[in-house]
């Protein structure tokens, strides 16, 4: 099987991407980025500083997963937070679609709601949404809560959240649990090798 792998040099995409090229089902990943990635005999990692440029890269996949994401600090505006989040991620599906690939996996987040006022979780509910629509004979959305694991970049109010989850987590419900990177990505790889026709949604209280 392969596969295509959006995100891949994100905390959930880098854990999903080690998992990958370890899977004796898998037998090549495309990861196409910004920035080269160490090599490795099951990686075809196309590189380039405009991802909407490389949608070609989803012709002969067998399934999609999509772990894009990122933060509005760090995007530097919602629009180009938008584009992260929302509009690559649809512009990839669709184009994954019109090669006849029938498995997508999107990993979005527990507060996605399409009818939300606050900006984060109605990007998150519209990408679901959408990505919905466009027809695959296997979907899975997976929402976790906040992600445990080492990010190259330091986000102090998320590390100090997980702090605070961590202590918490023997009085909280599981639906409010830190979900590990490594627990996520196993979900992600479950979904796109086992490829259940229709709609599945993985929750927060099953990625612990």
């Amino acid at each position: 099987m392969k596969i295509l792998l959006l995100g891949a040099t994100g905390l959930v995409g880098k854990n999903v991407l080690a998992q990958a090229l370890a899977h004796s089902a898998i037998t090549g990943v495309v990861a196409p980025t910004r920035q080269q990635l160490a090599p490795h005999p099951k990686l075809i990692n196309p590189v380039s500083d405009r991802l909407g440029s490389l949608l070609g890269v989803t012709q002969g996949v067998d399934g999609v997963v999509c772990a894009l994401g990122t933060t509005i600090g760090k995007a530097g505006s919602k629009e180009a937070f938008r584009e992260v989040d929302y509009v690559l991620p649809l512009a990839f599906a669709r184009s994954a679609h019109e090669y006849e690939v029938e498995t997508f996996v999107l990993v979005s987040a527990s507060v996605a709601s399409v009818g939300s006022a606050v900006f984060y979780p109605r990007i998150k509910g519209e990408i679901e949404r959408d990505i919905e629509l466009v027809g695959f004979r296997s979907l899975t959305i997976v929402r976790p809560s906040l992600i445990g694991g080492e990010r190259d970049e330091p986000r102090f109010s998320e590390g100090a959240a997980l702090r605070l989850m961590s202590v918490l987590a023997p009085i909280l419900p599981k639906k409010f649990h830190v979900n590990p990177a490594p627990a996520i990505a196993a979900a992600v790889l479950s979904a796109v090798t086992t490829a259940e026709p229709g709609r599945h949604f993985r929750y927060a209280e099953s990625l612990v």
